[in-house]
């Protein structure tokens, strides 16, 4: 696992993510570019898929939905998710077969 997809910053994590909207389920596949390829169900309409991340995130990691902030890429795939009061073993945890 690399560590390129993520930082900390102040209280928390910056996340680079590669969407994947209207898969079959939300899941992490693994890394793509620098980012992590992450599946999204919904599709990418009317925010669908960004709210879908965020509440997809919020049970991975067990934080409220309202810690995560979508920093860039609201329209494009390449997106930069901050999460407020994350730790980086929470991230290495949740990504730790990948």
């Amino acid at each position: 696992m690399t560590e390129q997809f993520f930082k900390e910053v102040n209280s928390g994590i910056l996340v680079k993510i590669k969407a994947v909207p209207n898969s079959s389920k939300n899941e992490i596949c693994g890394l793509y570019d620098n980012a992590l390829k992450v599946k999204i169900k919904a599709p990418a309409v009317e925010n669908k898929a960004n709210e879908e991340l965020i509440k997809f995130f919020s049970k991975l990691l067990k934080v409220p939905k309202n810690s995560i902030i979508l920093k860039s890429g609201d329209t494009s795939k390449l997106k930069t998710i901050y999460i407020n009061n994350c730790t980086i073993d929470k991230i290495k945890n949740v990504c730790a077969n990948i």
